[in-house]
């Protein structure tokens, strides 16, 4: 039997640690709230636009409805 290994797992306990420990390094940790915050922000920017693109694409393919009790325009004439 020869079983599958994913080549991309979920870091564990000390791997996070490790991961934490280069981030203050590296930005120090009086940047870290800073650096959350902007994370935080761009994220919910993301899922704006995300959504609205969701919205466009929704309102783009699905005809119009006509309302109900509205009087159908009438042909011109010629």
């Amino acid at each position: 039997m020869s079983t599958l290994t994913p080549v991309f797992m979920m870091p564990g306990g000390i791997e996070l640690a490790i991961i934490l420990l280069l981030v203050v390094l590296l930005f120090g940790a009086n940047r870290l709230p800073e650096l959350a915050r902007a994370t935080g922000r761009s994220l919910g920017e993301f899922h704006k636009g995300r959504e609205a693109v969701e919205r466009e694409l929704i309102e783009a393919t699905t005809p119009p409805t006509p309302e109900i009790g509205a009087v159908p325009e009438a042909e011109p004439a010629d």
